[in-house]
């Protein structure tokens, strides 16, 4: 090796080579790509991404389940329908299902959002969401 100051090393161990001279630059995309891997669910794609900033001697913040993640993809319809004001019936002929079904399914979503009526259902959906949304910022 020589002292030429214009020469770049290639050496693995050389200041600023390697994967631990990139750890710094990429923490904004990593908190960016770590909240959308949450937001999908893919958990362990957020799990890595959670590392790698850990690693870069960043703290990640713990995932906090929503009280709208704990919903299924079916209550998450139902109960966006039903806050837009559809009746039961409404509902069942936009999904194929009975109006006891849907009456079942909001049976279920009202204690998983906590509330007790179905009026307080778009402000249960519309708080999830900003709280989302303000994650993602």
């Amino acid at each position: 090796m020589s002292d030429d100051p214009g020469r770049v090393s290639s050496s693995p161990t050389a200041p600023g080579c390697g994967a631990d001279a990139a750890r710094p630059i990429r923490g904004v995309p990593l908190r960016a790509a770590r909240d959308t891997f949450d937001a999908l669910g893919a958990l362990p794609w957020s799990d890595r991404a959670s590392q790698e900033l850990r690693a870069s001697g960043e703290t990640s913040r713990q995932r906090v389940p929503e009280a709208r993640d704990q919903l299924s993809p079916q209550e998450v319809q139902v109960a966006g329908l039903a806050a837009s004001g559809l009746s039961n019936r409404e509902i069942g002929e936009k999904l194929y299902l009975s109006h006891r079904t849907v009456a079942s399914h909001l049976y279920r979503i009202f204690p998983k959002l906590g509330i007790t009526s179905r009026a307080e259902l778009p402000g249960a959906l519309a708080a999830g969401e900003a709280t989302r949304a303000s994650a993602n910022v």
